[in-house]
């Protein structure tokens, strides 16, 4: 079996979209599944769909693209907004698309009014966190030029929380995003049918009993496909957080002293690692590094640990494991890895179904 591979359990991801989708429809908030981090994964898509999702999303979309011409059948959300260089194709792929910029949404409005088409936008507004987004005292002049855009319909307004600044979702700006909705229907005599508050990070807010106030859509990718809130990357109750799972062999395992020798400089990312004397270890070298993985997201099984990595190796201590040359360990990836790891054409990805998948026959060390 190809190693380095990405093991994904489609069972386990179905559950966590559907826990989530009952808790959060509990609370009249429906979940648009992101599926950015898998590139639009055709059979993650499915699943999700089947869990309940009420459409799917992503910033990407070449991805859209890829899972419309897989033909699954939903709704298409561009969470990011369109560069003017792709309108075309937004037009023609995406249902609905994210936006702050009226420059864009004209360029839009253009191409759906050549494709004889609507597109739906929805305005993003600037909460604090300092991403994408409107300023709140500006929104309703740009509203007011939205409407008169032909071939556009204004959906409603969101935003976006906890992903550049760390800024939490809470009932202050989530009360914020709802009275600006509420403003802009009774100033403009419209009805705003998604006010979609934001990501993953937003659940321990939406999910602790707070007034969710106008606040029904979120936006959901890490949650579901980690089983954890990015917060705090606590897991969530009731969740598998070890529903995709990062596989690589080894291709080194040595008796080595712990630290170098020689005159020390920079090492290929220029840095300077600061490495203690603890004689000499069993180092072992697994065949994937920085090109394929964000090292640093990684979580090793108990008994190993990760000392560096370079762009093609992960070296290791594997104390007592006793691993030798074409063993495999398997790591659970956090969403920089998990991301990094599927964009790489050298790390395999194996979908498993209901655990159905053949068994390994090598050593293979898991959690």
């Amino acid at each position: 079996m190809s190693a380095p591979r990405l093991e994904i359990d489609l069972g386990k991801i179905e559950h966590n979209a559907r826990t989530l989708v009952e808790r959060l429809g509990s609370r009249g908030i429906s979940v648009t599944g992101v599926t950015k981090a898998t590139l639009g994964s055709p059979e993650i898509a499915a699943v999700l769909l089947q869990a309940g999702v009420v459409g799917l999303g992503d910033s990407r979309i070449e991805n859209i693209e890829a899972m419309r011409h897989a033909h699954v059948a939903a709704s298409m959300m561009l969470i990011r907004s369109p560069m003017l260089s792709q309108v075309e194709q937004v037009v023609i792929q995406a249902d609905v698309s994210l936006n702050t910029e009226l420059n864009i949404i004209r360029e839009l409005s253009s191409a759906a009014q050549k494709a004889k088409r609507t597109h739906r936008v929805v305005l993003m507004v600037e909460l604090g966190d300092l991403r994408e987004g409107i300023m709140p005292g500006n929104l309703e002049k740009v509203v007011r030029k939205v409407l008169r855009f032909p071939n556009i319909a204004l959906e409603g307004i969101g935003t976006n929380l906890a992903c550049r600044s760390g800024v939490s979702p809470d009932a202050n700006n989530m009360a914020k995003l709802s009275a600006l909705a509420d403003s802009l229907e009774a100033t403009f005599g419209i009805t705003l049918s998604i006010i979609s508050g934001g990501n993953s990070g937003n659940l321990q807010w939406a999910l602790s009993g707070a007034d969710t106030g106008r606040i029904n859509n979120l936006r959901l990718g890490e949650a579901i496909l980690l089983g954890c809130e990015p917060l705090h990357r606590q897991p969530i109750e009731g969740l598998h957080t070890d529903a995709i799972t990062l596989i690589a062999e080894v291709i080194e395992a040595k008796i080595k002293p712990s630290q170098p020798w020689g005159e020390m400089a920079q090492n290929a990312f220029g840095e300077k690692p600061s490495l203690t004397n603890q004689g000499n270890i069993s180092q072992t070298i697994l065949a994937i590094g920085h090109q394929d993985v964000d090292p640093c997201g990684l979580q090793p099984p108990p008994g190993v640990k990760i000392l560096g990595a370079s762009s093609d190796h992960l070296i290791t201590d594997t104390g007592s494991c006793n691993l030798t040359v074409g063993d495999e360990v398997s790591f659970l990836p956090n969403y920089s890895a998990l991301v990094r790891a599927m964009t790489s054409p050298f790390v395999a990805k194996l979908i498993m179904v209901q655990n159905s998948h053949t068994p390994l026959q090598s050593k293979h060390i898991t959690h």
